[in-house]
């Protein structure tokens, strides 16, 4: 009975930190966009998400609202190729969203769970059931059509989505690893990437120019209330983002981190049509999203029945062996 109890509170953490991670993306997609028609400087926005995040977990573990662990130089090298993965994902998918609608950005992201799938194979992960492999093949095909019938060409745009997605698939499998080897928690693992790279984040905003015009332009727009308010939205929602993120990753896999990403494209993509810059609506979007949102659906199917199968498995063979 103790089993089957872990079992169901183990699916329930699962599923709620996917939906947790589904919204907290699909929210950050539209405030940084938001940001970004206003304040055109994606690195020195990126610095600020960090370093609030770094500064609210500081202060959380001073004040006894975290257990997490502090600083430890020794995991610290450990996690740096994260830190520098995932800034260079967030960077790059910054500057793309300057110059790409939000849903032929999502519709690039998309591409990211077969990208993890390929990786994973490569990486000794083992091979994915039949269900999973050709759910995740059909979501991406779904995202290449919705892309033919929608694509207003820009080459710096879309190359910064693309390699953004290199960058996130590195990445997730590495917070995936990090998580289940060193046994450090969500909480811990963000204070770390955040920490980790601040100084590489301060490097990038000088060499690129945005320094010092970004702040001056930042302290001028800070008179603006509507602007406020989506700043602070936007360095908020960096936080949950970046837990939620780290959670669903630990408690599921990076798989499922990027398929739930997808299946929140679909709404994120819906409502770019008509929100911040929407675009034309055509036949080939339509049936795009309808396959992508079948494969997503599939996906879902097939990962429930692997779990519920393992779940039995396991009770089974543990009753076995007391017998």
């Amino acid at each position: 009975m103790e089993i089957r109890a872990d079992a169901e509170t183990s699916s329930f953490s699962s599923l709620f930190a996917a939906v947790s991670y589904g919204f907290a993306s699909m929210a950050m997609v539209f405030i940084n966009k938001a940001v970004l028609m206003q304040y055109a400087y994606s690195m020195t926005l990126l610095t600020l998400q960090q370093l609030a995040t770094t500064l609210l977990i500081h202060f959380g573990r001073n004040m006894g609202y975290t257990k997490a662990r502090g600083l430890d130089i020794t995991v610290a090298k450990q996690l740096l190729p994260l830190s520098f993965f995932y800034n260079a994902n967030v960077a790059f998918a910054l500057a793309s969203l300057k110059g790409v609608n939000i849903p032929m950005y999502i519709a690039i992201k998309r591409l990211t769970p077969l990208a993890v799938l390929i990786a994973g194979c490569f990486s000794g992960k083992g091979r994915p059931t039949t269900q999973v492999a050709l759910s995740v093949i059909l979501t991406a095909v779904g995202v290449l059509i919705a892309a033919l019938g929608d694509f207003s060409f820009d080459l710096f745009g879309y190359s910064m989505a693309f390699i953004s997605v290199f960058f996130q698939t590195m990445y997730l499998l590495l917070v995936e690893k990090s998580g289940a080897e060193d046994g450090l928690s969500s909480v811990e693992i963000m204070f770390y990437n955040s920490f980790l790279s601040l100084p590489f984040l301060m490097f990038l905003i000088i060499a690129t120019g945005e320094f010092p015009n970004s702040l001056s332009v930042l302290f001028a727009k800070s008179y603006s209330f509507s602007f406020l308010v989506i700043l602070i939205l936007s360095l908020v929602m960096g936080i949950v983002l970046n837990f939620t993120m780290f959670l669903c990753t630990i408690v599921n896999s990076a798989l499922t981190t990027t398929i739930v990403g997808v299946l929140k494209g679909v709404v994120s993509t819906t409502l770019g049509f008509f929100l911040l810059g929407g675009v034309q609506v055509h036949a080939l979007n339509v049936t795009g999203l309808v396959v992508n949102t079948a494969g997503g659906v599939w996906y879902s199917f097939a990962k429930y029945q692997q779990k519920k199968s393992n779940a039995v498995k396991l009770v089974t063979d543990v009753e076995a062996h007391r017998k």
